[in-house]
């Protein structure tokens, strides 16, 4: 019996992109490793998402990572055919292991870290001796080996995946076992059970008997990879770009969450904590899971109001002494983002009145109310909005709008229209001024660079640029001014997938790599140490350069 359809949404604390797709994932004591497309091999810190150490030696795409039982080693195999033992302290290259003529899917290394077992798209699994790297035993298999590791109940036997067969066999090459049906293994903590995937379900069996403990099902798509939790109580399974997490120790199994974010395939996945669990997809990004996170956010608390999809995030604002982020979406959803935890604290819906439906928008604390600006096509007004009182307080003529802002003092609303820029001043609606432009190009007020009572306005090809300052009239300023120490190049391309970077105005070079699908050219701001971002897929990226960015 299964119960508790549906569950409730997991919550994503954080995410990390990479700008490339991510093949594997390793975890061991609070650090992380993935094997990405480029062929470098990066190791994280799981807590700061801080990069620890970067791993250059593969000539291709590294298909496979694996930690040591200890840590202090790591194994990894690609696109260049060959199997390589890492250092993790020092970073280098204990041994080569060469003999594979296609490339290497997947490495597994012994418990004592004598001997390391690898599986290749040459429909072969390779036993080698880590010390003298001679290959001792080679298995032959009928189609490409897609996952190979030692057996936890018994290291002189290997487990091996080819097919979507799961085979058992000695370290002599002998099959000891019945073939399965699946295309993933994993074994619990205690090595007393294990999971496999098998179509659209994760069948869980007793290690010793081989009987069937329990099954459940992934929904319409096939189980790609599963997990077990370090407690043994939770199995998380893949599947497509959602992953499952069940309590498999309660008298009824029960879907505990389900994680919707990624864009792309799920690839890999493991569990951090009991309570927490670190995916890796095809859409060229790490999330970081909170299994049972408390929110007020009633988006997340409430299964039945949450969308598997999430509506574009269109504007985003920063408030850092108050500890948090806002967003407004296109639905007119106004949320607020704890900066610290990376969690939703609150969840305000503007009402949809008939035909005021926001277009463009943009929402800030401004003395302590949460105000929230939008504008609406079919009836050419602008609507302010005051979130927690749920007042409409004023409506404003504006035709033609291609940008919609609020200065960064919170005291002027500042609306672009084609090649005209104006300004009116907060709680007495009073014009500030109208300035003709002359840039005859399509044209966005940027946000990161809203300061005080000054705007910048870009034309989205990045050729021409003006500032203007609207504190008691318009007054153009230089706008190769006030410019913070970064900033961020590719711009133009935000509406399509990136990768754009963020680069050091000083030096000239790029500092980090922002992937994903923007949900707008304007919907970032960085404040000098915050940077957040939101996204199409409804999902609000937060950056700490405190941390990042020494």
């Amino acid at each position: 019996m299964i119960k508790g359809l549906p569950a409730e949404w997991g919550t994503c604390s954080h995410t990390i992109f990479l700008g490339e797709e991510i093949w594997s994932l390793s975890y061991h004591n609070n650090s992380f490793t993935v094997g990405p497309m480029h062929g470098d091999i990066t190791i994280f810190d799981a807590i700061t998402g801080r990069q620890k150490a970067i791993l250059p030696g593969h000539t291709g795409a590294v298909y496979c990572v694996i930690f040591s039982s200890d840590g202090k080693s790591l194994a990894s195999g690609g696109l260049d055919k060959t199997v390589k033992l890492w250092d993790v302290q020092t970073g280098g290259v204990i041994k080569t292991f060469h003999g594979h003529t296609s490339w290497v899917n997947s490495v597994s290394i012994s418990a004592d870290s004598t001997r390391i077992a690898s599986g290749s798209g040459d429909q072969t699994v390779c036993l080698w001796d880590i010390q003298t790297g001679d290959c001792l035993c080679t298995i032959k298999q009928q189609d490409s080996v897609e996952h190979v590791s030692f057996c936890p109940m018994n290291p002189q036997q290997l487990i091996s995946i080819s097919g979507d067969k799961i085979r058992w066999w000695d370290t002599n090459g002998h099959q000891i076992l019945p073939t399965y049906d699946g295309s993933h293994i994993a074994f619990s903590p205690d090595h007393t059970q294990f999971a496999l995937c098998n179509g659209e379900f994760v069948i869980v069996q007793n290690s010793h008997s081989r009987e069937i403990v329990t099954k459940f099902p992934v929904f319409n798509n096939i189980a790609h990879c599963c997990c077990f939790s370090p407690d043994g109580r939770l199995i998380a399974a893949t599947a497509g770009n959602t992953a499952y997490v069940w309590n498999i120790t309660t008298p009824v199994l029960h879907l505990v969450e389900t994680l919707v974010g990624h864009i792309g395939r799920i690839t890999s996945l493991v569990f951090s904590s009991p309570s927490s669990l670190i995916s890796v997809s095809e859409d060229h990004s790490v999330k970081f899971w909170q299994i049972g996170a408390i929110s007020t956010d009633q988006a997340t608390t409430d299964p039945g109001t949450t969308p598997i999809i999430l509506p574009s995030i269109q504007s985003v604002s920063l408030q850092t002494r108050a500890g948090i982020a806002i967003s407004s979406d296109i639905d007119g959803v106004v949320k607020t983002w704890d900066l610290s935890t990376g969690l939703c604290k609150e969840t305000f819906q503007v009402p949809d009145a008939g035909d005021i439906r926001p277009n463009h928008g943009d929402v800030q604390m401004i003395d302590g109310r949460l105000i929230f600006v939008w504008y609406n096509y079919v009836s050419d007004r602008i609507y302010i909005w005051d979130i927690k009182k749920d007042e409409l307080l004023q409506t404003l003529d504006a035709p033609q709008c291609m940008c919609l802002r609020l200065s960064g003092d919170g005291s002027k609303i500042l609306f672009l229209g084609i090649n005209f820029i104006q300004a009116w001043a907060m709680w007495t609606w009073e014009p500030v001024g109208k300035v003709e432009l002359g840039l005859e190009r399509r044209l966005y007020l940027d946000s990161l660079y809203t300061d005080s009572s000054k705007v910048w306005i870009h034309s989205y090809d990045s050729s021409a640029q003006e500032g203007w300052d609207f504190g008691t009239s318009p007054v153009p300023f230089d706008p190769s001014t006030g410019r913070p120490q970064l900033d961020i190049i590719g711009g133009a391309q935000w509406y399509i997938d990136g990768p754009c970077w963020i680069k050091d105005t000083v030096t000239g070079k790029k500092v980090f790599q922002l992937s994903g699908r923007f949900a707008k050219t304007n919907d970032v701001q960085w404040d000098g140490q915050y940077l957040v971002a939101g996204y199409q897929s409804g999902e609000m990226l937060i950056l700490d350069f405190d941390h990042m960015y020494p």
